[in-house]
């Protein structure tokens, strides 16, 4: 069913509440990259030269050892945003687009952001 188009504009988080099913999903994949960690290793592996990235290329970005990468790349690959394939020694992974898409709609406007609404304020984050 499609939005009135008063609220064609609005993310769909805003355009009506959640129902639990969908919150349950969501939450998996906000909980996968609510982590600093995880959330550099999605966007290295998704910015990485022919979208995929060898495990070899990510473990030197952390001051962490081998097997907490790979326990923060299994929680990515559990939540569905990363693939991995083993070619020899090497994990290659790459993002699961589909997903990925899925947990960005939740807050990106359909087209234009809505006027704040009257009484409402806008949070903007800046840096630390």
């Amino acid at each position: 069913m499609a939005a009135p188009a008063s609220l064609a504009c609005c993310a769909p988080i805003a355009r009506e509440p959640i129902s639990e099913s969908d919150a349950a999903e969501a939450v998996l994949l906000l909980k996968a990259v609510a982590d600093p960690v995880r959330l550099r290793l999605l966007s290295m592996i998704g910015s990485h030269a022919g979208g995929e990235a060898c495990v070899c290329d990510l473990t030197g970005a952390f001051d962490l050892t081998a097997p907490t990468i790979s326990h923060h790349l299994k929680i990515l690959r559990t939540a569905g945003l990363i693939d991995g394939e083993r070619r020899g020694t090497w994990v290659y992974y790459r993002i699961i687009p589909e997903t990925v898409n899925r947990l960005g709609a939740l807050f990106t406007p359909l087209s234009q952001t809505a006027p704040a609404a009257a009484g409402r304020t806008e949070l903007k984050l800046t840096p630390a």
